[in-house]
């Protein structure tokens, strides 16, 4: 019976001797006052751009000829050079059209028969001076019109059927080569597919996008808050997502002078150039959020901005005044990041600042 009192004596000792020291350990915590240093370092000023990797010059490739695709050459993500087969488009005519071309070729044959015939004639009679000079030259001009619809008639019938004439010096084929060096981007059309020609009067098929991937552009949107503080020609520094190791280095070559509506927002649309993209692993299309460093100042006095009071348009910390006391200061602040602020006096290296209550959620 001795014994179980001892023990039970000693158990209680123990649990008070516990409780002194946490209620101790909490008390103290709770005099203690949580501290930040004033201390140096970097802070950028920086606008936000949502938007897309783009090529500063991409091309639709289309044809001059109507009719369906033969052959491919090429495919999508391959390099080629300018003057290189993309594709061959066949003439692909109705029974009306082709007919038609025969019939015109066959007439302008037919009247260039009998103007040779005529021209025996009219040969003859001027070398018998039967006829003016002014009468054979108006006869050797109808004659040369003659031969010249000729021609035309016959190149539209070859070119009708097979898609292939030699008009002078200059080769007209169906076989549509890459108008610059650069990547197939895209392909709009299979073999089989019907092809309208690019004309006067419409727009053409577009068969492939090309682009020249070694100058690339971000093309983006920036709220309106932050547009009156950018300017053309201001650094970017630009996040791919599919890149999330590397950052890609860009100058702001655009800023639109017209608004847009996005997403119940106001946003000015921008263009960013960069122009270190071929040593890069971009792609067109990529989704990218770009930086755009407004100002930036290094090895100065910093302070979280938490800590800072906002009030009449000046800025206050507290700073500690004995072990528990704090008293407010007035200082004067720089440039924010919403992060971290710039302290331009009131403050030295390594004094610190009381840190403000974290308000509890009730």
């Amino acid at each position: 019976m001795k014994k179980r009192v001892v023990l039970v004596s000693i158990c209680v000792v123990v649990v008070a001797g516990a409780g002194y020291l946490f209620l101790g350990n909490s008390s103290s915590d709770e005099e203690s006052v949580p501290k930040v240093k004033v201390e140096r370092g970097t802070i950028v000023d920086k606008a936000l751009a949502v938007g897309t990797i783009e090529p500063e010059n991409e091309i639709s490739v289309k044809s001059k000829i109507s009719g369906v695709v033969k052959r491919i050459y090429t495919d999508v993500g391959v390099y080629v050079r300018a003057g290189q087969p993309l594709l061959e488009v066949k003439p692909d005519p109705t029974p009306l059209e082709l007919a038609d071309a025969k019939r015109q070729a066959q007439l302008a044959q037919v009247e260039v028969t009998n103007m040779k015939r005529e021209k025996v004639r009219q040969d003859q009679l001027h070398d018998s001076k039967l006829i003016s000079d002014k009468e054979f030259e108006d006869f050797i001009q109808r004659f040369d019109e003659a031969e010249l619809r000729l021609r035309i008639a016959s190149e539209k019938l070859a070119l009708t059927e097979s898609g292939r004439v030699m008009i002078g010096e200059t080769q007209i084929e169906s076989i549509i080569k890459a108008p610059i060096d650069g990547f197939v981007l895209s392909r709009s059309v299979e073999v089989g597919d019907p092809v309208t020609p690019l004309t006067s009067f419409q727009e053409g098929t577009v068969l492939m996008k090309m682009a020249n991937m070694e100058r690339l552009l971000f093309k983006g949107t920036v709220d309106e808050i932050d547009v009156g503080k950018m300017r053309e020609g201001m650094e970017a520094e630009i996040k791919v997502g599919a890149l999330p190791n590397d950052t890609v280095r860009g100058l702001l070559r655009k800023i639109w002078l017209k608004a847009e509506k996005k997403e119940n927002a106001t946003v000015f649309p921008i263009e960013v150039l960069i122009p270190g993209a071929k040593n890069t692993l971009l792609r067109a299309g990529y989704s990218a959020n770009a930086n755009i460093i407004i100002d930036r100042k290094v090895n100065v006095l910093t302070l979280p901005e938490r800590v800072v009071t906002f009030r009449n348009d000046s800025a206050f910390v507290s700073i500690p005044k004995g072990a528990t006391d704090k008293e407010e200061k007035l200082i004067k602040t720089g440039l924010s990041d919403a992060i971290k602020v710039e302290v331009l006096s009131g403050l030295n290296e390594g004094e610190e600042v009381v840190e403000k209550p974290v308000k509890k959620i009730e």
